[in-house]
């Protein structure tokens, strides 16, 4: 069995600053050290995307400082709070295409993990994901290059509609593009952007969406600002990886455990 963390939605900001009273580099480093502390034997940590606020190089620097100790493989992807030139200024060591998209292949036993850039540039609507035809040209070869192992498939924004109505609108926009490459094979696909749980296949897809190292979003599925945001519990994801398998995981932060000593806490079954 193989082991994958991933976390997602860091919005990391200079040390200091905060985001609905939170502090997010506390957040995360509190989120990172609790899941390799708990899985100090996982094969990869991957970052889906929002590593920062806004996209400055004091943000990235605070990443890459803290990622300097970190005892697993670190992997890291884009999204729509990011800036893929300010991100290859601080991580000019880090994998990318040939056309300087933020994407890699990684072989990990009977599985591929393909992480993918949805950054847009000039997205319309504001906050949306795309993925060119260079972009999706370069996930086809790497489906097809598979060679018998599972594709699990990582995308900050999910291709699929949710229910949710301030994150619909602001999905990838050219999603059902992604979902037709995937959807003859057997990937599994992972993203973030919602800072919620949510599970489910779309268009025989299955794909898990983790929340966030720092603020949540709300089950809203009427209001459409984006934004809503709730001081709920950070959160990292677990994925196992077994022959013909992907198994998610999501574990909450700083939660007390009632153990079978504290019998006068356990309710009557």
């Amino acid at each position: 069995m193989k082991k994958v963390l991933v976390l997602t939605d860091l919005h990391l900001k200079a040390r200091g600053g905060t985001i609905i009273g939170l502090d997010p580099v506390t957040r995360f480093e509190e989120a990172l050290q609790a899941a390799t502390s708990a899985h100090p034997d996982a094969a990869a940590v991957i970052l889906t995307g929002d590593l920062t606020h806004s996209g400055r190089v004091e943000e990235y620097e605070v990443l890459r400082d803290v990622l300097r100790t970190c005892p697993s493989p670190v992997h890291l992807m884009l999204g729509n709070h990011d800036n893929r030139a300010t991100f290859r200024s601080v991580f000019p060591k880090h994998p990318v295409t040939p056309d300087g998209h933020v994407q890699q292949v990684i072989d990990l036993g009977g599985h591929r993990l393909i992480l993918l850039d949805t950054f847009d540039d000039a997205p319309d609507p504001p906050h949306a994901g795309r993925l060119c035809d260079r972009r999706l040209a370069w996930l086809k070869a790497a489906l097809d290059g598979a060679d018998g192992r599972q594709p699990v498939v990582f995308a900050h924004h999910p291709p699929m509609t949710v229910g949710i109505a301030g994150m619909d609108p602001i999905r990838l926009t050219n999603g059902e593009t992604l979902l037709s490459l995937l959807a003859p094979t057997s990937a599994h696909l992972v993203c973030g952007h919602l800072h919620r749980t949510v599970s489910g296949v779309a268009r025989g897809v299955p794909f898990t969406i983790f929340k966030s190292t720092c603020h949540q979003g709300l089950l809203d599925l009427d209001d459409p600002d984006s934004t809503l945001s709730v001081a709920e519990p950070a959160a990292y994801g677990l994925l196992l990886l077994t022959p013909g398998q992907v198994i998610a995981h999501s574990e909450d932060i700083g939660l007390g455990i009632v153990g079978a000593s504290d019998q006068d806490a356990l309710p009557e079954v």
